[in-house]
């Protein structure tokens, strides 16, 4: 079914997939904004976002590290913390996140140093209105499509205000050609015996999905779980070792020994040694409790390069998934009706 083209074009009448081809150009975006902001007046980083507009900050604990505390809000409010030292940045891709803009009225009320990262709406209008930095995102259909633009607006906000340095840049624009050249082998005019995202959309087809990675490849797990929601509209959790050995490594010992689940399993190199032994010892000792997992062995020979890998093949994966579920992938209708709802 996946290597009928003319299927895939039907099903996905708005080309997600034709998005996913192309995200590696995200990755060279230019922002040259001045934010008058220097590194000597934080002590501290907050970001508000909501969804896919937060995807992307996940990063910043895996790649790039600040030497400050740096932290993601997904609510109304920010933490008690937040005050003239700290820089505070609004992210939603609409604009219109209706908790983004109460959490960056709070960060206002606190003095807060304000940056923003927009695609429109009512946010950008905000920005322009008091002279507040606007890295402005283009526009790519849905704020999960917009994780890799998103993240080249973060680091070049943080290598302005001198937060990092520029070489941050210059490993994006490296990792982007990088990217280029891996992802074309997931495209949809490559058949299946040879298209591993094919193969795993196929494996995860009817269950609900389960995908597990270490500390550093967490956020591309994360990446994952939302993929599989909105784009193949599945239920799916996320979850990283070694904290997964400390509570859910039982759950899956006990009954229904036949488990309606699928998992995957991010697994890199570049993890501390002990997160290899775990994945591997915990595979042993639920041998026959659980579905066996899909192994993925990320690419790359840095942890940006293994991010943008694992999440690259998470998006083209359930973006087949929801190919095989009969479904345009793109749409969150029910995420609009509950906007609607809530203005009521």
């Amino acid at each position: 079914m996946l290597d009928d083209l003319k299927m895939i074009h039907q099903r996905d009448s708005e080309d997600s997939l034709g998005v996913a081809e192309k995200q590696w150009e995200q990755l060279l975006l230019e922002f040259n904004i001045q934010t008058g902001i220097t590194v000597d007046q934080i002590q501290n980083v907050v970001l508000a976002g909501m969804g896919g507009s937060a995807l992307a900050a996940t990063f910043v604990g895996s790649w790039p590290e600040l030497a400050v505390p740096f932290e993601i809000t997904r609510g109304y409010e920010v933490p008690a913390y937040v005050g003239e030292n700290t820089l505070f940045i609004a992210s939603s891709y609409s604009g219109n996140t209706e908790e983004t803009l109460a959490a960056l009225e709070d960060a206002e009320n606190r003095q807060a140093k304000i940056a923003v990262i927009a695609g429109g709406g009512k946010l950008k209008e905000i920005a322009q209105a008091k002279d507040y930095p606007l890295f402005e995102l283009p526009d790519v259909g849905q704020p999960r499509m917009a994780v890799f633009s998103n993240l080249t607006a973060l680091v070049h906000l943080f290598v302005d205000v001198g937060l990092l340095e520029k070489e941050s840049i210059q490993e994006l624009r490296d990792t982007s050609k990088w990217l280029s050249e891996l992802t074309s082998q997931w495209a949809p005019d490559v058949a299946t015996a040879n298209n591993q995202a094919k193969q795993l959309a196929q494996e995860l087809m009817g269950k609900s999905v389960v995908i597990y990675a270490g500390p550093k490849l967490f956020p591309a797990a994360y990446k994952w779980k939302i993929n599989v929601n909105e784009n193949a509209k599945n239920v799916a959790w996320c979850n990283y070792f070694p904290e997964f050995n400390h509570n859910e490594f039982i759950g899956w010992s006990s009954h229904p020994t036949e488990k309606p689940y699928a998992l995957v399993e991010l697994r890199s190199d570049l993890e501390h040694e002990r997160i290899g032994k775990r994945f591997e010892i915990s595979d042993r000792l639920l041998s026959g409790k659980r579905p066996s997992p899909n192994v993925v062995e990320v690419h790359g020979d840095t942890v940006l390069k293994q991010l943008v890998w694992a999440i690259a093949l998470g998006d083209f994966t359930t973006l087949y998934l929801a190919l095989l579920n009969g479904l345009n992938p793109s749409p969150v209708e029910l995420v609009e009706k509950l906007k609607i709802e809530l203005k009521k």
